[in-house]
Formats: structure tokens, sequence, C-alpha cells
């Protein structure tokens, strides 16, 4: 491969074009550079840490910590709320609530993980449905949290 070809290749990068060394002095270089930068960097970020938060403390607001999304408990209706025992719960909540119940009853296809088969709790949440697709829970579950308006 001739000269111009390389360079048309990788664009004139001059990491790309340079001969390659021996890997016995890189890895050495390697590990004593990783070893410099850790041993520098945690000493740094102490020092920095421990006077700006000092000031910071005291100019910043406090943000309360607020559950949104998934994760913000929301009226549910009344067949999921016999489910989980509570008139309001995130989303996220209820479908760990749901596995934990599918796992405990072993309710998944063993030979298809996908599938599970709805005992008559989970019929009760999913239409009556026998069976239910894993990725057709969160789809099912939307149906029953109330939108606050």
């Amino acid at each position: 491969m001739s000269s111009s070809n390389v360079f048309r290749v990788f664009r004139g990068c001059r990491a790309l074009m340079a001969p390659a060394r021996s890997s016995s002095s890189t890895a050495g270089a390697a590990v004593s550079a990783s070893k410099a930068a850790t041993a520098a960097v945690p000493k740094a970020k102490a020092k920095a840490k421990a006077k700006p938060k000092a000031a910071a403390d005291s100019t910043k607001p406090k943000i309360p910590n607020r559950n949104l999304g998934i994760m913000k408990p929301t009226p549910i209706s009344p067949a999921l709320g016999s489910f989980l025992g509570a008139s309001e719960s995130s989303r996220a909540e209820a479908v760990r609530q749901i596995w934990a119940h599918i796992k405990l009853h072993n309710l998944q296809n063993p030979a298809n993980k996908r599938e599970i088969h709805c005992d008559d709790k989970l019929k009760a949440i999913f239409e009556g449905k026998e069976k239910v697709g894993f990725l057709e829970i969160g789809k099912l579950l939307s149906r029953h949290f109330v939108k606050a308006e």
C-alpha cells in the first residue's frame, strides 16, 4: 500500500499512521501513567470538594426530593388496589409487586419465559386473559392508573 493510499484511508490521522510500538513498553507506560493519575486524582478531589461544599450549602436553596414520572404515587383502580392492598401506588412499585407475585407463584411459562400464565388475581388486573406476554404488563396496567385532572 503506498503512502498516498494510507493517507487517503486514514485521512492524515498521525496516530493511525504512526508505526506500532512494542507491547512491553506501552504496557509499562500505561500502568505507570494510570497509577500516577489515580494517586493524584483523589487528593485533588478531596481538596476541591471540601471548600466549595461549605460555600455551596449556604447559598443554594435546598430542593426537596420529588418522585416524578413512574416513581410518582398516583390513585389506582379498585381492582389493582385490591391486588396491591393500597389506594395509590407508583407504576414502578405496581410492576415490582406484580413480578414478585408471578415469581412467588411460579407463573412464568418454563418453556417461554416471556409468557406469564395468569391466576385468578392476575386475571382481575389483566382483563381476564389466560396468558400475557411480559411486555404487555405495562400496557395492561396503564388503564388502572387514574389520571388526576
